[in-house]
C-alpha cells in the first residue's frame, strides 16, 4: 500500500515528520511532499506537484488554508482514500473527494497505525 504523505517536514518533532518514520517502520511504501527537499531516513521529500502513481492513500499535514495547490492534484492521483490529520480538515476538498468516489477519514495516521486500523 503506497502512501503520500503532504506536508512532510525534516524536523522530528513534527508529526509528518514522524508519520513518514512510522510509515516506513510498519513496512508502507512511503512518497513524501514537503516544503523543501529533505530526506527523512530513506524517504526523499519532494516539493511541488510530482507526477505520481498507484498512490493508495494520501494523509495531510497542511491546514486547509494550504490545501488549495493541492487539491486538483490529490484528486488526479486517484487515491483509495484520503487521512486528514488533525488540523487539516476540509470540507470543499472532502466533498469534491466523495464526489470522485474517494472514502476520506477525519483521523491521526500515527493512532491508526498504532492501532492496527491503518
Amino acid at each position: 500500500m503506497r502512501t503520500l504523505v503532504i506536508g512532510a517536514s525534516p524536523n522530528p518533532l513534527r508529526y509528518s515528520h514522524k508519520a513518514v518514520k512510522r510509515l516506513r517502520e510498519y513496512e508502507h511504501d512511503v512518497v513524501a511532499i514537503g516544503k523543501r527537499k529533505t530526506q527523512i531516513e530513506d524517504v526523499e521529500v519532494l516539493t511541488g506537484t510530482p507526477p505520481l502513481q498507484d498512490i493508495h492513500t494520501v494523509t495531510l499535514y497542511v491546514g486547509p488554508q494550504n490545501q488549495d495547490m493541492y487539491i486538483d492534484y490529490i484528486l488526479s492521483l486517484k487515491p483509495e482514500r484520503i487521512i486528514f490529520n488533525p488540523g487539516t480538515y476540509n470540507d470543499r476538498l472532502e466533498q469534491l473527494a466523495t464526489d470522485a468516489g474517494i472514502e476520506c477519514i477525519e483521523d491521526c495516521t500515527l493512532i491508526m497505525l498504532s492501532s492496527d486500523s491503518y
